[in-house]
């Protein structure tokens, strides 16, 4: 063996201890180091020819590195829709590393079952009845080419074409009906061979993002009975709308469409009883979106896809080789999804479902809908900003109140950043440049929200 390889094992303990005290170290001080950390260039050293040992590399880290990272895992990091990790989440993620199981097959390995049970618990926390079967992927993105593949198969059979063999050319066009597409479904589309070009946008209600059942009603009867893919929102990225889910299953009735809705992080309204109506008809959807990485705050990467048709899952991702075995009547998770080795992604979140309970992760939700609340109520009452959207549910999406141009959102975008107090992403909202400010971490107290406050009204005199 290698020496140094030796020597690391033999000394295992200690480094894992070197490792746990820097990570504790880490996390101990995440409130208070800078939450963005604007890169300022680097110069790629060469390859190591002989290495330094596992403990002198984790000294190399903490010195190049790890003051450049940003406090994405903290309590005042708003950008994009990103969680923390809970103390559950990074000790199971921990010992997915330690135990390092591909959990595609059940030949070898309880971990299968591990991520059935933690699939079947999510799909309860979701409201999604036993014919809903479920498998984590990496994100959002990747739950939803899952859910459009098996979307895509289900068109082939409607026409009596089995995409899978004969190819998506087979099929020729394929309408995917949106009102507000996440911009992961045109990825999706173009991934699958549907083409960002067969996305027919269906007109909104007034001031929303939500689609216009009627609109979306003449748009399907317009297809003249040709079967299609129709993906609705359980909370857009910018203000967090919702489709009517529930009205836009009831037109199955009469157009023949599969029905995948994205649900990333308005899907854990759920758990909420105050906000659950929002998502009211989700367990009516053919194939569901959730990431699990925002606000189950588990660490990256993590997500789940939700399908009520496995045998067309199975269709598309069936891996046939000998060693790996029919897929029979429970298939194993290579026949399920794109990845044939993958984590056990399943760990972390049964880590934390386990220590916290539906109860605990229903407080993380309407905590940070009231934080985003207060925020929203604050920048409203400013003479600097104004708000885009009502707050519905977790994101602030708001504006300068005077002449918001794209360059002074970005020079506060770059403020903000710079003054490492809090961290919030431009956007686009209804034609006006605008910022958004996404609360989703189970850290994030009134006391942050007083901090970020102050680092917003600052950064506005950027502008």
């Amino acid at each position: 063996m290698y020496a140094k390889l030796a020597e690391d094992l033999s000394d295992l303990p200690a480094v894992l201890d070197a490792a746990r005290e820097q990570a504790g170290e880490l996390l101990a001080g995440l409130a208070d180091r800078p939450v963005a950390v604007p890169p300022a260039g680097f110069a790629p050293s060469a390859v190591p020819e002989d290495g330094v040992g596992a403990k002198a590399a984790l000294a190399e880290f903490a010195r190049r590195w790890a003051p450049g990272f940003a406090a994405s895992a903290g309590p005042r990091y708003l950008g994009f829709v990103t969680g923390g990790a809970t103390p559950a989440a990074v000790a199971g993620d921990w010992l997915t590393a330690a135990a390092d199981q591909n959990p595609v097959s059940s030949l070898d390995s309880s971990a299968s079952d591990l991520e059935r049970e933690t699939t079947a618990w999510l799909a309860q926390l979701f409201g999604l009845g036993p014919e809903f079967s479920g498998a984590f992927v990496s994100g959002a993105t990747m739950s939803t080419v899952v859910g459009l593949a098996i979307g895509r198969e289900w068109v082939g059979e409607q026409l009596g074409i089995t995409v899978a063999d004969a190819g998506v050319a087979a099929l020729g066009p394929v309408a995917v009906v949106s009102g507000a597409p996440h911009s992961s479904v045109l990825k999706a589309m173009a991934v699958l061979g549907l083409g960002r070009s067969a996305m027919k946008r269906v007109a909104l209600q007034p001031d929303r993002e939500a689609v216009d059942v009627a609109a979306l009603d003449q748009q399907l009867a317009d297809l003249g009975g040709r079967p299609a893919i129709v993906v609705a929102n359980a909370g857009t990225v910018d203000t967090v709308d919702f489709d009517d889910l529930r009205a836009i299953a009831a037109l199955k009735a009469k157009y023949p469409f599969w029905l995948h809705v994205d649900a990333a992080f308005g899907g854990f309204a759920a758990l909420s009883p105050e906000h659950a109506a929002l998502v009211d008809g989700l367990a009516l959807a053919d194939s569901v979106c959730v990431d699990l990485h925002k606000w189950l705050n588990v660490p990256y990467d993590s997500a789940i896809q939700f399908s009520r048709r496995l045998d067309l899952q199975v269709r598309v991702f069936q891996n046939a080789a000998a060693y790996l075995g029919h897929p029979g009547e429970n298939p194993d998770f290579v026949h399920r999804t794109p990845e044939s080795s993958r984590r056990l992604r399943a760990l972390a979140a049964w880590c934390t479902l386990a220590a916290y309970g539906r109860s605990g992760h229903r407080e993380i939700v309407e905590r940070c809908v009231a934080h985003a609340r207060d925020l929203g109520e604050r920048l409203a009452a400013t003479s600097q900003w104004r708000l885009l959207a009502p707050v519905r549910l977790n994101v602030v999406c708001f504006t300068l109140a005077e002449n918001p141009t794209q360059d002074r959102i970005d020079a506060v975008v770059r403020a903000v950043a710079a003054g490492g107090e809090t961290f919030v992403t431009p956007t686009v909202y209804a034609g006006v440049p605008a910022l958004r400010a996404a609360f989703s971490n189970w850290r994030t107290a009134r006391e942050d929200v007083d901090r970020i406050f102050a680092a917003l009204v600052t950064g506005s005199g950027a502008a």
